[in-house]
């Protein structure tokens, strides 16, 4: 069976638009969300363990690689619910069209930086 249609089998060669871009992140954040999911369970059990285990966690979300890793995570939870906000507002045919998604998602990225300087300013 002979198809006359095209094959990329380099990854390395796609390109895609900025939408395209911002519908893979927002995948991309929900996976870092369900990993941090994990990060935070374990704080939670740690801290809840014994003093001992209190005061080791609050040394860990003390520690700079803690606070990086808290600010990665308010960006993925700012991301990804914002862009799920977006992607719900398409469910309605509120601006599809191609144009109006680059605009959101430019907005969406914009309004997740803040949110994250905003809320990392506060944290550190």
């Amino acid at each position: 069976m002979k198809t006359d249609r095209p094959v990329n089998l380099n990854i390395f060669t796609i390109t895609l638009p900025f939408v395209g871009v911002a519908s893979f992140t927002h995948r991309v954040t929900g996976m870092i969300l369900f990993v941090g999911f994990a990060f935070g369970l374990y704080a939670l059990q740690l801290a809840l363990s014994s003093p001992e285990g209190f005061a080791e966690a609050a040394t860990l979300s003390d520690s700079v690689l803690g606070r990086i890793i808290f600010v990665g995570l308010i960006f993925a939870l700012s991301y990804h619910v914002l862009a799920g906000i977006k992607h719900l507002l398409l469910d309605f045919h509120i601006g599809d069209t191609f144009e109006a998604q680059k605009v959101a998602s430019l907005i969406v990225l914009v309004l997740a930086v803040i949110d994250t300087v905003v809320f990392g300013v506060l944290l550190w």
